[in-house]
């Protein structure tokens, strides 16, 4: 639902504008307060402690203006990365924009998975297909400061992003960025990992529809029910692996199974899939022969 104008906030207290936004997003958010608070605190040029620690403390007419047009994008179902222009992943603060995807909790299981598998391996060579905003490379790379990561993508705009991203994070040195549409541009070489969170969602799914409707669409969707660059990445990977290095991606709740057969078809072995925060089946990992 879109309001023609900035709600209206009774209050100027930090409580009574946070109480007041919140039921205003009840409808349209999973985490109003979480929101409201993230949206105020970037008003005011202070922390959500601070929020917590002076709720009594009144804002000026200016701020509460601010807060006022943000909590109007927020109804209007725009991400909150987006009206903030960034987003924490993994122990990083990231610059995002309309450019690359949100970055979610739920794909640090991935980064997770992909440090025990490179743990035994001195100066990885790592391979991050379809990086967006680096936040999966960048994660990697600040943990394993021996490791080199190739991050590409198919779009200049968020490899752009992914650029920035590593220089505010003093990663750069470890990142190499290439423009590729998955493998077309990757020079012939072995790596000990590749991981992606490729697009993954059907081109018809009602999902899009939702606040997700603001992100790429390039970045989400795919064809064959979602599955089409996820069996082109299985089906080339290969020749960019060493022999029992392993791939890990990232997929939807219900696509499990399908990615398991894929890898299977192509012989790779000790394939598994691993739940996420939720509980559901979000990532499938196997070894090349």
């Amino acid at each position: 639902m879109t309001n023609p104008s900035p709600p209206f906030f009774t209050y100027f207290s930090i409580k009574g504008l946070l109480t007041e936004a919140r039921q205003k997003l009840a409808d349209v958010s999973g985490s109003a307060a979480l929101d409201a608070e993230l949206l105020l605190a970037e008003c005011l040029g202070k922390s959500q402690t601070y929020l917590h620690t002076w709720p009594e403390k009144n804002v000026t007419a200016r701020q509460k203006e601010c807060f006022q047009k943000l909590i109007q994008k927020r109804l209007e179902d725009y991400p909150v990365a987006y009206i903030l222009g960034k987003k924490a992943f993994w122990t990083l603060d990231l610059r995002v924009t309309t450019d690359v995807l949100v970055p979610r909790p739920e794909t640090e299981l991935l980064v997770e998975t992909a440090l025990q598998k490179i743990s035994n391996t001195e100066k990885p060579q790592i391979l991050d297909l379809g990086t967006g905003s680096g936040a999966i490379a960048l994660a990697i790379a600040s943990e394993r400061p021996d490791a080199i990561v190739c991050a590409s993508d198919s779009s200049q705009a968020a490899l752009k992003i992914a650029e920035y991203n590593a220089r505010k994070n003093g990663l750069d040195a470890q990142l190499r960025f290439i423009q590729s549409n998955w493998f077309s541009n990757i020079k012939p070489q072995r790596f000990d990992l590749i991981v992606s969170n490729p697009p993954y969602i059907a081109p018809d799914d009602p999902h899009l529809q939702g606040s997700i409707r603001h992100e790429p669409q390039l970045a989400l969707t795919a064809a064959n029910s979602g599955m089409a660059d996820i069996e082109l990445i299985i089906a080339n990977a290969p020749d960019f692996l060493k022999t029992n290095a392993w791939i890990i991606l990232e997929h939807g709740y219900d696509q499990a199974k399908k990615t398991q057969q894929l890898f299977s078809q192509h012989h790779y072995k000790e394939i598994e899939s691993r739940k996420d925060l939720n509980n559901l089946l979000r990532i499938t990992l196997a070894c090349r022969i």
